[in-house]
């Protein structure tokens, strides 16, 4: 995932290097956005993939090297949003922690990093069974899985994801190597032979394989996979530095090594050109690249089936994002719309009864009319939204900022200026009541992990940040 980070990251240098750019494994159709919002929002996966880029199976040796094992899979276990304003001058990077239960769509509640593999399977199997050949459902179904992950994520954080960037295992190591390694710093020393990660306290220059273990570590760490995840933040804080500040890209011989691990493990999408947005971050400074993670309700939430999850509330996580990026009043204000120019119809979708009452009297009370009020009968529903015509109507999104900052869906076949609101069990803007059902269950209140807070990580100059 850093090394990911290295390629959107650092302009000076890669004017030169179309080549290298040419190299890289592109895909297309996959619903991005477009960059309409003044930012530039890129889904970076790091994917736990046998394969390279390009499909081919890897070695013995390198799967031996990277203690991968012979598990098949297509899982997303490192999923980082990061948002480039149009000016080029910062970036922040939001990290979404891998068991998060999110709304996946077509398959309903799910880990958010089984968005891709499942996705991908369903599709794959419905199209062998339709006689598709085995190549070409390959394609197809993976095309899905990249397309409902990107959903997912859009889904939860209200953020339309514009670019796209994956790179597997192998590719991590290689572009680790290719830069000379880079320094962190352990709070105390570390042995977990799952993972690989057998390091001394203190500070430390890690090759390619010793770094993916890393960044991989989740046993045996106080905060499970939110400890992870500030390890790999402190890792691609530290590699941003030192290209930033190295000028790595400029040295012939790394740009070499650079070139041919692009090559093989990177995978963009066919829509973005490369060379002109890293001109746009020719201004950018380590200490302009933030890192943070999506706030965690739980980490130890289980769902009806007994399935531990990572439990996190959508509206609060759009919320969040909503204040880092710096754009608070996209949910809290109405965008110049008059409330009293706007009809909602408001419906229910979840276990509460009488909730759609409730919030289309919030709604009144913020000077919107209500229209139909009623009980859902349209089929399933797992997350709360907004539809319209279009999801860039201005009303359409004004009334989901006066919710509470709901994702804003389109709907074939609605009529043009036709708003309807939908609520599910995760609902908790205004009109909800407290203890409303929920996808996840606890045995009391009291088992809740609380989160603390992950501490502030930047790649400016003050070296590696120690961490557990």
């Amino acid at each position: 995932m850093a090394a990911v980070l290295v390629l959107v990251c650092t302009g000076l240098g890669w004017h030169s290097v179309d080549q290298l750019v040419s190299s890289i494994e592109r895909i297309g159709n996959l619903g991005l956005g477009g960059g309409r919002d003044g930012a530039v929002d890129i889904l970076m996966v790091g994917i736990d993939s046998r394969t390279d880029a390009h499909g081919n199976p890897l070695s013995g040796d390198e799967r031996a090297m990277l203690h991968a094992g012979d598990e098949v899979g297509l899982n997303t276990d490192t999923i980082v949003l990061i948002r480039v304003p149009n000016n080029g001058e910062s970036a922040t990077a939001l990290s979404i922690p891998r068991d998060s239960y999110v709304d996946i769509p077509g398959l309903g509640m799910g880990k958010i990093n089984s968005a891709y593999g499942a996705t991908k399977l369903t599709e794959q199997q419905k199209l062998l069974d339709k006689g598709v050949g085995a190549s070409d459902a390959d394609k197809r179904s993976t095309q899905a899985g990249r397309q409902a992950l990107i959903k997912s994520v859009a889904n939860l954080t209200g953020i339309t994801v514009d670019h796209y960037a994956e790179v597997g295992l192998l590719g991590f190591v290689l572009l680790t190597d290719a830069v000379g390694g880079v320094e962190v710093c352990l709070n105390n020393p570390v042995y977990e032979p799952m993972s690989g990660a057998d390091f001394p306290a203190g500070s430390q220059r890690l090759n390619g394989p010793e770094a993916l273990s890393f960044v991989r570590q989740r046993h045996e760490l106080p905060r499970g996979d939110l400890d992870r995840i500030v390890r790999q933040q402190v890792y691609m804080a530290q590699l941003v530095h030192q290209v930033l500040s190295a000028k790595t890209l400029t040295n012939p011989g790394r740009l070499k090594e650079l070139s041919d691990a692009v090559g093989r493990t990177v995978v963009l999408d066919d829509g973005w050109d490369v060379l002109s947005f890293m001109h746009q971050l020719q201004d950018l400074s380590g200490g302009k690249v933030k890192f943070e993670t999506i706030p965690v309700k739980d980490l130890n939430g289980w769902t009806d089936e007994g399935e531990s999850v990572v439990k996190v509330d959508p509206i609060a996580v759009r919320k969040y994002v909503s204040k880092t990026i710096g754009d608070d009043d996209a949910h809290e204000e109405t965008g110049g719309v008059d409330p009293s120019t706007v009809t909602v119809d408001v419906y229910n979708a979840s276990g509460t009864g009488g909730l759609a009452g409730q919030a289309a009297q919030a709604l009144t009370g913020k000077g919107f009319r209500t229209g139909s009020v009623d009980n859902w009968i349209g089929g399933p529903i797992q997350s709360s939204r907004v539809l319209a015509a279009n999801s860039g109507d201005d009303k359409a999104r004004a009334v989901a900022a006066a919710l509470g900052g709901l994702p804003v869906f389109s709907q074939s076949g609605m009529p043009e200026g036709s708003i309807r609101v939908v609520l599910a069990g995760d609902y908790a803007g205004p009109g909800s009541a407290t203890g409303s059902t929920s996808d996840f269950t606890t045995s009391s209140s009291n088992t809740m992990t609380p989160v603390p807070p992950a501490p502030p990580i930047d790649a400016g100059k003050n070296g590696p940040k120690c961490v557990n």
